[in-house]
């Protein structure tokens, strides 16, 4: 019991962390815009995790991904708000911007990488350099309400299970294996929403 208890000690911000992305994620396939709220803390706690574990490039995305959340929160209350509805409309990516999208994750990816690879220790440099170029590219479309940004997470948060396992980060692979399941209901139900949006059109 005392090494539970001492393990609990040691990693309570990493747990805390891991539980508001379960809370977070659970708000998010619900279109809830306090979604964006618990982001904010989350982020906030593992900008210190990402540091201490030396996944530096997940730790520089926290920031991007902590300006993007105060967006998010905005432009959801935003149109919700103009649109007098309880639950936000989502699009779809047309062709271009599938591209557009691949394009930005690509050169994020290149840069990121050597970044990692000249400058830091990282032991899981590709890992991490992958993860957060299409998290960029993933945060700002689901600050856009758009449905494919489930499909980026559902890569991201795979990939990114195996790299918090090999660096013992054992409470946010957990987070993250939840977190691709989630990613596949979100998608799925966002989708349907979508559906049914068209369909009273």
């Amino acid at each position: 019991m005392s090494l539970i208890i001492d393990w609990i000690v040691a990693n309570w911000v990493e747990l805390a962390a891991a539980i508001l992305g379960l809370i977070g994620i659970t708000l998010q396939i619900k279109q809830n815009s306090l979604y964006w709220l618990t982001s904010i803390i989350m982020v906030s706690l593992y900008i210190y995790v990402f540091f201490v574990s030396g996944f530096y490039a997940d730790m520089s995305f926290q920031f991007y991904y902590l300006v993007v959340s105060i967006y998010g929160w905005y432009f959801w209350l935003t149109v919700k708000d103009k649109q007098q509805k309880s639950e936000i409309r989502t699009s779809r990516l047309n062709k271009n911007q599938w591209i557009y999208s691949i394009l930005v994750s690509s050169a994020f990816y290149i840069l990121i990488y050597l970044i990692l690879y000249k400058f830091t220790d990282s032991e899981v440099a590709i890992g991490d350099a992958f993860t957060t170029s299409l998290s960029f590219v993933a945060t700002w479309l689901l600050a856009r309400r758009i449905l494919e940004n489930w499909l980026f997470w559902i890569v991201i948060d795979a990939v990114s299970t195996g790299l918090y396992i090999y660096k013992g980060l054992y409470p946010t692979a957990i987070l993250f294996t939840v977190l691709t399941i989630l990613a596949v209901v979100g998608y799925i139900k966002w989708k349907k929403s979508l559906d049914l949006d068209a369909d009273k059109a």
